[in-house]
C-alpha cells in the first residue's frame, strides 16, 4: 500500500490505513515519511508486535494544547468532573489533570502530586547545591557516602541500564554536559584536550554501589552524576504511584512533554489521546497516540541544542566517544513504566536505528515496549521507522 498524503489529510489516510489495533495482535511495521511536498506512509517488509491498543493515526491535533515535545487533549466525548494544575518544576512545565472525583478531592490530589515533582527535584537535582545528589558529586570522590534507600535503588536501576546498553546510558555524563556548554545552556565546541579530560572521568564503572551498606563512592576525581536522562520519568512514576494511592483512577501526568503518563482514561474515553511533536517543525504534531496505563517518553534533539559552522550540537550525548549524537531527530517510547521508558529513549537514541532494533528485541519478554524514530532526510523532512516488542 502506498499513500500519498499531506499534511492536513494525514491523520485521515493514516487512521484508514492503520485501524484500532486489539491487545496482543500484529501491525505490519511501516516507513513514513515527510518531505516539503507532504507526508507518505509506506508498508515496511517485516512485522512487529504491538499491543495496548495503541492508535496510530497522523498529522495536526484539533483542539491540543503542546507541551513541549508531546500534546494532549482529553480526546471526543469526554465528560464528567476534572482538575488539571501546573506548575514549574524540574526546570520544566509540570502538569496533572485528575478526574473522577469529587472538585476538592481532586484539587487536593493534583497539589499532592505536584508537591511529589518537587520532592524528586530536591533528591536528584544537580543544579541544587542542598542535594542529596549534589552532596554525592561533592564528595564521593573521598570515600563512601551514605544515602537515603531511595536514591541507592534508582542508581542501582542506571547502572542496569547501563550495563544492559554497553555504556550508551550513562548517568556520569555530568562533565560532558559542561564541557559541551549544556549545563548552563550555552552551547560551545570543546578542545580536544577538554574533550579527553571529560571523557577520563566518564564511564558508568567509576561508581561502586554498595546496596548493603547503602553508600555510593566514586573510584577517581572529577566523577559527576547527572540524572537528567531518567530524572523526569522517575517523577513521573512516583507522581502515579501517589495518585493511586489516593484512589484516583484517571489522570494524566506530564512532565515537560518528554515523560507522560495516562492513568487509566478520560471520562467518556478508552485512553488519553497524546500527541508527539513534529521534530522540525514545533508547531505541528508528528504522530498521534492513546495511552492507558502506559508511559511515553521523548528524546529529541531539539530540545536543547546549538549550531556552529553549519553543523547542529543537540544535548544528548554518547558518553562513548564524548560527542552529541548525530543523525536522529527523536525517539519515543511507549512502555509500562515512565522511569525505563525515559531511560530507554536515550539508550535507543544513541545507538541508531539497527543497534536500536536488536536492543528492543533483547528485552522481550519484558511488557510491551513501541518505538518510534525520526530520521531525518533531505532538507527539513524527515521518515519515521516503528518497531517494538510483545510483552
Amino acid at each position: 500500500m502506498h499513500v500519498p498524503i499531506t499534511a492536513l489529510r494525514a491523520a485521515a489516510a493514516l487512521a484508514a490505513a492503520f485501524p484500532l489495533v486489539a491487545m496482543g495482535s500484529t501491525l505490519s511495521r511501516y516507513v513514513a515519511r515527510h518531505t516539503a511536498e507532504g507526508r507518505e506512509a509506506l508498508p515496511a517488509a517485516s512485522d512487529a508486535a504491538w499491543s495496548d491498543a495503541e492508535r496510530i493515526s497522523w498529522g495536526p491535533a484539533a483542539a491540543a494544547e503542546a507541551f513541549g515535545e508531546v500534546e494532549f487533549a482529553l480526546g471526543a466525548g469526554a465528560s464528567g468532573d476534572c482538575h488539571e494544575e501546573s506548575r514549574v518544576a524540574m526546570g520544566t512545565t509540570a502538569t496533572v489533570r485528575a478526574c473522577g472525583r469529587g472538585p476538592a478531592d481532586l484539587r487536593q490530589a493534583i497539589a499532592e502530586a505536584l508537591d511529589e515533582v518537587d520532592r524528586v527535584d530536591r533528591l536528584l537535582s544537580h543544579y541544587r547545591d542542598d542535594s542529596p545528589l549534589s552532596r554525592l558529586n561533592r564528595e564521593a570522590a573521598s570515600g563512601p557516602v551514605a544515602v537515603d534507600t531511595e536514591l541507592v535503588e534508582l542508581l542501582d536501576a542506571c547502572l542496569r541500564w547501563s550495563r544492559e546498553s554497553d555504556g550508551a546510558f550513562d548517568v556520569t555524563v555530568g562533565p560532558l554536559m559542561k564541557a559541551w556548554g549544556f549545563f548552563r545552556d550555552e552551547g560551545r565546541l570543546p578542545d580536544e584536550r577538554q574533550l579527553q579530560a571529560a571523557l577520563a572521568v566518564v564511564g558508568y564503572r567509576h561508581v561502586v554501589l554498595d546496596r548493603e551498606h547503602g553508600t555510593i563512592r566514586f573510584d577517581r576525581p572529577g566523577v559527576e552524576l547527572d540524572l537528567g536522562g531518567i530524572g523526569k520519568g522517575y517523577a513521573v512514576d512516583r507522581v502515579v504511584e501517589l495518585l493511586r494511592r489516593r484512589g484516583i483512577v484517571s489522570a494524566l501526568v506530564n512532565l515537560g512533554g518528554s515523560s507522560v503518563y495516562g492513568l487509566g482514561a478520560p471520562p467518556g474515553a478508552e485512553a488519553w489521546e497524546v500527541g508527539i511533536q513534529d521534530p522540525s517543525d514545533p508547531g505541528q504534531q508528528a504522530l498521534s497516540l492513546t495511552l492507558r496505563d502506559r508511559a511515553l517518553s521523548v528524546s529529541g534533539s531539539y530540545a536543547r541544542s546549538f549550531e556552529k559552522d553549519g553543523v547542529t550540537y543537540s544535548h544528548i550525548m554518547d558518553p562513548r566517544t564524548g560527542r552529541p549524537v548525530q543523525g536522529v531527530l527523536s525517539v519515543a517510547v511507549l512502555s509500562a513504566g515512565a522511569t525505563d521508558g525515559d531511560a530507554l529513549d536515550n539508550v535507543l537514541f544513541v545507538q541508531g536505528l539497527e543497534r536500536a532494533r536488536a536492543f528492543v528485541a533483547s528485552l522481550a519478554p519484558s511488557p510491551a515496549t513501541s518505538v518510534f524514530f525520526f530520521l531525518p532526510t533531505a532538507g527539513t523532512g524527515w521518515r519515521l521507522e516503528c518497531f517494538g516488542t510483545q510483552g
